[in-house]
């Protein structure tokens, strides 16, 4: 025996394994998984505008039985099911879709009927799914609608088991009205909703005119409808989103300024942003108080009960409501940006949509699935037509029938004589045109009866024998013959079946459409304090002990000879005004403090008073430091442009001069700027303006 080892062709292989580069593999197996999370998880069909869980929880529900007909059921009596048959994932993923569908400030058009605790807009979490319970709306009946008439394809379930919809056949423009989000790989989408009346209009317009423009469709659905209400600022970006599939919408909730007493204002916000926490924009509010970055807010509440959302911002007796409002658009999420990325399936494939596009998907789909049905309706008529013809056979010639029955030893040799024999067609001539099926097979003047026919005579009860059971038969085949008719007409035309897809639309339209609920208003998102302000003439008025007022100009009225004057400022004994200044609201001023620091606020920015009030300290209007005081106040021009003509003079208690240019205090941070170093002991005593040309 040879100790020789026998070694195999060297082929690339070892032992049945071929060494493949990781490089590849790697490639190959993330692009599986990439495109089963894109496909089967996280994308929206655009035909129904779900996703796999949302579909399989309305198929799941509609097998159930849990329509808006029938009493609720617990939540968790569909999430087994759904996970049982259908979505092998988490129950928490499966229940916390379904609490969304439910949820009124979530979609545009409900899904899903809940009873309990659902979570709200505070963002509170929904109670277990073993107390919740649930139904499909009638909405969601329009989705599921004509499902067992072959309208769509199913395929198997994760185990084969059970068969499932690849998508529904949804009467409603759904992805467009409820809008959907998503995150896949390498991809998300973020689909706003919109309103069904609007959608419905610009389907119909299309399907009056396939040629017609986007311009037009945007006509008809100019931007967002988002169930919480508030408005849309501007345009612009609803219109390009809608355009390209992508872009950003600028949301706003909405509120007022109401007087709520004497003297005191409140911002009332009655709508809120899409997606916004209403409690932390609450706790936000508050945080910016407390951080002084919003001044003017006295108090802070929330009042929304069930009749609606009422969040009262209370205003100090001398804050601008305008401002602080603007304040609050600036900082908070009452003002917010929804970024619209338009990505959805079609027909399997991920693809960036607009306006245009998805309804020209959606116009496709229900022109499909109305043919489908027409076909499946028209071959069940036939086939109960084919039927009918061999009653009416039957009982034209039922001695014939009987005596063949009889004689035969089983149902099987009688169904067998019966196909076997050429039956007079006598007077079913007219019957058997009007049916005009093609599996009726005429011989001259007799009839061929075909197995499912010989099945249904022999299942033939005494009572249809009689003559009143004939004229039943040809009555329910003339009827039949006319739907038939009806059903080769559609299907004769396109037109035909498109009228039939318009109609429908309008049927969902009346029955589902509700008034735009967020407001499309022109305007900038972006607006500057100082732009709330009304340009006026005000008086300045400055005392020794540090408080500081405005006063409209226009009080100081002009009296005539016998006038007792008017007193332009109450004070303490102690204290006396030190400065009186006229500027206009929208200029600055500087103030300079003992220590050497600047400071720069806009007139407006202080404090209302009337002419016999005290006004306002600085300490609560500046951050200056214990123990300084404000020595100088330099009230400058508005325009800033004008400001490289003058340089600012100072003096100091131990009798120094410095001179600066004005340009240098543009940009003043508002813990103020450091103006003039100064030794220990000493203080700025004055501040003046000077011509920058004369000085050189």
């Amino acid at each position: 025996m040879s100790d020789d080892i026998i070694t195999p062709p060297d082929d690339g292989r070892r032992g049945g394994i071929a060494p493949i580069a990781i490089e590849d593999e790697l490639k190959k197996s993330y692009l599986d998984y990439a495109m089963s999370v894109i496909v089967s998880r996280a994308l929206p069909d655009v035909r129904d505008g779900l996703k796999p869980v949302h579909r399989r929880i309305l198929f799941s529900m509609s097998e159930q039985g849990h329509t808006p007909d029938r009493s609720y059921v617990k939540s968790a009596r569909v999430v087994g099911d759904v996970m049982g048959k259908y979505h092998p994932h988490g129950d928490l993923a499966i229940y916390d879709t379904l609490v969304r569908m439910a949820q009124p400030f979530s979609m545009g058009l409900l899904l899903i009927d809940g009873q309990g605790n659902f979570g709200s807009v505070d963002n509170d979490p929904p109670a277990a799914m073993r107390y919740t319970e649930c139904r499909l709306t009638k909405a969601a009946m329009s989705i599921l609608a004509d499902l067992d008439k072959e309208t769509v394809d199913f395929r198997e379930n994760y185990d084969g088991s059970e068969q499932e919809p690849v998508v529904l056949p949804s009467r409603i423009p759904n992805l467009l009205v409820n809008g959907g989000g998503g995150i896949a790989v390498g991809m998300a989408t973020n689909i706003p909703p919109h309103n069904l009346g609007e959608v419905i209009d610009a389907c119909l317009a299309y399907i009056d005119n396939p040629e017609i423009g986007l311009d037009d469709l945007l006509d008809f659905v100019p931007g967002p409808d988002f169930p919480t209400g508030g408005e849309i600022i501007g345009r612009t970006g609803a219109r390009n989103a809608l355009m390209t599939g992508r872009g950003s919408v600028i949301m706003r909730g909405k509120a007022a300024i109401e007087d709520i007493r004497k003297d005191r204002e409140a911002i009332i916000i009655t709508a809120i942003p899409f997606q916004v926490n209403k409690a932390g924009l609450v706790e936000r509010i508050a945080e910016l108080v407390r951080e002084k970055r919003i001044e003017g807010i006295g108090d802070l509440r929330d009042e929304s009960d069930r009749q609606g959302m009422r969040v009262v911002v209370e205003l100090k007796r001398d804050a601008s409501a305008d401002v602080v409002l603007n304040q609050l658009y600036r900082f908070t999420p009452l003002q917010s940006s929804f970024g619209v990325n338009m990505l959805a399936l079609n027909r399997g494939r991920p693809q960036q949509m607009g306006l245009r596009e998805m309804i020209v998907a959606f116009i496709d789909f229900r022109e499909e699935v109305v043919g489908r049905r027409v076909k499946f309706e028209l071959s069940k008529a036939r086939d109960r037509g084919h039927v009918l013809v061999g009653l009416a056979v039957a009982v034209a010639n039922i001695d014939e029938f009987i005596h063949i029955i009889r004689s035969s030893k089983d149902p099987a040799e009688a169904r067998e004589r019966i196909v076997a024999k050429a039956w007079p067609a006598g007077d079913m001539m007219p019957l058997v045109e009007l049916i005009a099926d093609p599996r009726t097979v005429l011989e001259g003047e007799t009839i061929r009866l075909t197995e499912e026919q010989a099945r249904a005579i022999l299942a033939l009860t005494l009572s249809r024998l009689t003559g009143l059971g004939r004229d039943e038969i040809f009555g329910e085949a003339r009827e039949l013959a006319g739907t038939i008719q009806g059903h080769l007409t559609l299907l004769s035309s396109r037109d035909n079946i498109m009228g039939v897809v318009r109609q429908e639309l309008v049927e969902v339209r009346a029955a589902f459409a509700v008034p735009r609920r967020t407001e499309i208003v022109d305007g900038d998102a972006d607006v500057e304090d100082e732009d709330l302000i009304a340009r006026e003439e005000m008086v300045i008025t400055v005392t020794h002990g540090g408080y500081v007022k405005r006063t409209p100009l226009v009080t100081y009225r002009t009296q005539h000879r016998g006038g007792k004057g008017r007193s332009g400022m109450s004070t303490k004994d102690e204290d006396a005004v030190t400065r009186v200044f006229s500027a206009s609201t929208h200029a600055p001023v500087l103030f300079f403090s003992s220590g050497g620091k600047v400071y720069k606020l806009k007139v407006w920015r202080l404090p209302v008073g009337t002419p016999t009030s005290r006004g306002k300290a600085f300490i609560n209007l500046l951050p200056i430091e214990p123990g300084e005081t404000i020595t100088s106040i330099l009230p400058l021009p508005e325009d800033e442009a004008t400001w490289d003509q003058f340089d600012v003079m100072f003096s100091t208690r131990s009798g120094g001069v410095r001179r600066n240019k004005l340009s240098d205090f543009v940009q003043i941070n508002r813990n103020g700027k450091i103006a003039m170093k100064l030794d220990e002991g000493d203080s700025i005593i004055g501040v003046g303006l000077c011509n920058a040309a004369q000085n050189d």
